[in-house]
């Protein structure tokens, strides 16, 4: 396995977005106004015809460099996938057992990457700390928090970041109360909660779908540090949001009984598990674009079949880095297990596949309470690619994989 030290995060956080660390909150603001200037928009889902363009294959490229089931990989496509040279990838959270963590995890444990004669670095980062990385080209895939995580460092500082994947079709975030504290949203009229670096925008957005706003109906205070143990004993608040997959797990093996408020019970979209890259390495290297996915998709369905064998790859890979974060086996297997859960309930398009209803629901509520800043919701359509994951997967919904 193929990976360098921690990212040094002096400095690259002064680039990055203004955001919490950690893996519980997605969004953050960003550090200017423009809009995006890619050039291209998304088209709809195909059946797999080898790599995709600006402007389309042609029918003889097509067919050189096509990846047909059971076949073995075209050498022009390995050859074209050997000329992207290393492709650095940027996990979201150290090497949690996570939505667009585990399954590159997995894929490169597997020797996917190998077989479709990608060169792939994994590199431990955090979220909000990648986007400059990206945009600069210094790395070529990375962990999103969420699409619209995503397209708000796009949209701010005029880069081509492009969502490639988009796993989990809800909010991943939810809010998390003493008992009793409140039987409905209304009651948390007057209430102070308490958040690391800045209220989820899921959360927020549930919040004013109940006519509530921060700063005039209740208040948020900045927390210390990330144990949601600690933070329970705090007076003054009544709870604090979090990871679906992360802080209820904790609460439960300390035995604490907790009220959990989550978005998607109210209708408020959102999304989680966003793999990204740039416009700019798609159309210089579609086929390693592609190829990637192919690996990372297969890589995923490999780890929703076996959660636990999945969370005891991740975590292993943890403690080979030094586990920085303090992460424990426990607590990755309950992460990936609810994140699995969630990916298969969900239905619709094939997993990964961005689905453009969703993520305008999504950007369009989250502006609503500001996320966007004055500008209001960014146009989406160069901030997104259908086609390029939509190719790896076959009528039925399974990966295109080549064979010898």
């Amino acid at each position: 396995m193929r990976q360098r030290a921690l990212l040094p995060l002096i400095g690259l956080l002064a680039l990055a977005l203004p955001a919490c660390g950690g893996d519980d909150d997605d969004t953050a603001d960003a550090t200017s106004s423009t809009s995006p200037t890619s050039p291209t928009s998304p088209t709809t889902p195909t059946t797999p015809t080898g790599p995709m363009t600006s402007t389309g294959p042609t029918a003889s490229a097509a067919s050189d460099l096509a990846v047909v089931a059971g076949q073995p990989l075209p050498p022009a496509r390995c050859e074209a996938n050997r000329a992207a040279g290393t492709i650095t990838y940027l996990s979201g959270f150290d090497f949690a057992a996570t939505a667009s963590i585990v399954e590159v995890v997995i894929a490169e444990e597997a020797g996917y990457f190998d077989e479709l004669c990608l060169d792939v670095e994994l590199q431990p980062s955090f979220s909000t700390a990648n986007y400059p990385l990206i945009a600069s080209g210094e790395a070529q895939f990375a962990s999103g928090g969420s699409f619209s995580e995503v397209l708000n460092y796009a949209a701010a500082n005029d880069a081509d970041l492009v969502a490639a994947a988009v796993e989990g079709r809800s909010a991943i975030d939810g809010l998390i109360l003493h008992p009793g504290t409140a039987a409905t949203l209304e009651d948390l009229a007057g209430t102070t909660i308490g958040v690391k670096g800045a209220l989820p925008t899921s959360v927020k957005a549930m919040l004013a779908s109940a006519g509530l706003g921060e700063g005039v109906d209740y208040e948020t205070v900045l927390l210390d540090g990330f144990d949601p143990l600690a933070h329970w004993a705090l007076d003054g608040i009544v709870g604090f949001p979090g990871y679906k997959s992360n802080e209820p797990g904790q609460l439960e093996r300390a035995g604490i009984a907790f009220d959990l408020f989550d978005p998607t019970a109210y209708d408020i979209p959102g999304s989680f598990g966003v793999l990204y890259t740039t416009q700019e390495f798609i159309d210089e290297h579609p086929t390693a674009a592609q190829d990637f996915l192919r690996a990372s998709m297969r890589g995923l369905a490999d780890a929703v079949a076996d959660p636990a064998g999945a969370a005891a790859t991740a975590i292993a890979l943890v403690e080979a880095g030094g586990n920085p974060s303090f992460l424990s086996a426990e607590g990755e297997t309950f992460r990936w297990s609810t994140d699995a859960a969630i990916l298969e309930a969900q239905g619709g398009a094939p997993m990964g596949v961005p689905e453009l209803d969703g993520l305008q629901a999504e950007v369009d509520a989250y502006a609503d309470v500001g996320l966007f800043g004055d500008a209001g919701a960014p146009d989406l359509t160069a901030a997104v690619d259908v086609e390029l994951i939509s190719a790896v997967y076959d009528d039925a919904g399974e990966v295109v994989w080549p064979g010898n």
